[in-house]
């Protein structure tokens, strides 16, 4: 039986991966606190550690677990941005994810976060429950006729796209490997430039690398279409956040959905309700009335956490009995993120 500490765990964490062991194969030890270098110690005595999208796996945190005697990262995510691949090929600790959970979850939720945005639907929804059934300041537009600029069109890019053009958008898309379903689907490839320029609507589903890292920087924000709408469902790290504050001011920016933020992890998945936030960035993000934020939550559905539990436990087991896990994240992806 391998012991397994499960940091940043929270109680659906502990529900699904409990019912994915549940014949006991692995001793799993859920613990709230994130993975950093001051809480490494907790994973004493574990062969294994079980982490999420916040958690730090620099350089100094891989090396004392490596000290601690962890031989195995267990991803519950697709992406690894958070993890320094050539420390942990250095102490030879094998890093495992969950490639694909459910690409829908996240389309889904892209398409919830742009229909909420363009129809006003959570304001109203504050207006009724206040009594005030006053529709001033409450007109949409429409998504028939716009046209959707998809960046990046791996399984969550190609989803999205074929969404909206079941609502009546011209999709066109960015990717340097373009999708022969996307292209069957009459989905327009161009250059990132010309998306960015011709696009009503631009949504990210591209992983983060230092190739993509501030891929909607400053310059990119100046040159899109008056009013756009710009969506984020991929990591935070993707858009430059004060570029698109400088953004909305100046209206280049119509509208803003974000699901991630470059630097979350001290905000998202934490209750701050009686608190007040220390990030001034963050806090000016909220001011802006066409500005819709949610905590990471676009993979949170029951198909996706089934998905996660179960692979992650496969990975686990597949590491302990043959030292390989069937998920592995190869080490020529040095230097890049999924």
């Amino acid at each position: 039986m391998m012991k397994v500490a499960v940091f940043s765990s929270r109680d659906f964490d502990r529900q699904y991966l409990a019912k994915a062991n549940a014949a006991g194969v692995h001793e799993l030890a859920f613990l709230e606190s994130r993975l950093s270098l001051e809480t490494v110690a907790l994973a004493d005595g574990c062969a294994a550690v079980c982490v999420f999208v916040n958690d730090e796996l620099d350089e100094n945190v891989l090396k004392s677990l490596s000290d601690e005697g962890v031989k195995l990262v267990a991803l519950r995510c697709a992406g690894f941005n958070n993890v320094d691949l050539k420390a942990s090929d250095t102490f030879g600790i094998t890093v495992a994810r969950v490639p694909a959970y459910s690409p829908h979850s996240i389309a889904e939720h892209t398409l919830a976060m742009l229909l909420t945005l363009v129809r006003k639907t959570h304001r109203a929804h504050d207006r009724v429950r206040e009594g005030n059934f006053n529709i001033e300041g409450l007109m949409g537009v429409e998504l028939v006729g716009k046209t959707a600029g998809i960046v990046g069109t791996g399984q969550i890019g190609s989803i999205v796209a074929g969404i909206l053009r079941c609502v009546g958008c011209k999709v066109i898309a960015s990717d340097p490997k373009p999708s022969s379903e996307c292209i069957d689907a009459g989905v327009q490839y161009t250059s990132f430039d010309d998306l960015i320029s011709q696009s009503d609507i631009i949504s990210l589903h591209c992983p983060l690398t230092p190739q993509t890292h501030h891929l909607i920087d400053q310059g990119c924000v100046s040159s899109m279409r008056s009013g756009a709408i710009l969506i984020n469902t991929s990591r935070g790290a993707v858009v430059d956040t004060r570029a698109l504050i400088n953004g909305l001011k100046a209206g280049n920016i119509g509208g803003l959905c974000l699901d991630v933020y470059e630097e979350e992890s001290e905000i998202f998945f934490e209750d701050l309700s009686n608190s007040t936030i220390q990030d001034d960035v963050f806090a000016r993000l909220l001011t802006f009335p066409n500005v819709l934020i949610t905590s990471h939550q676009a993979f949170f559905t029951q198909e996706a956490l089934h998905t996660i539990a179960e692979t992650t436990i496969g990975n686990l087991t597949s590491f302990e009995r043959s030292g390989a896990a069937l998920h592995e994240v190869d080490k020529s992806s040095i230097g890049n993120a999924g």
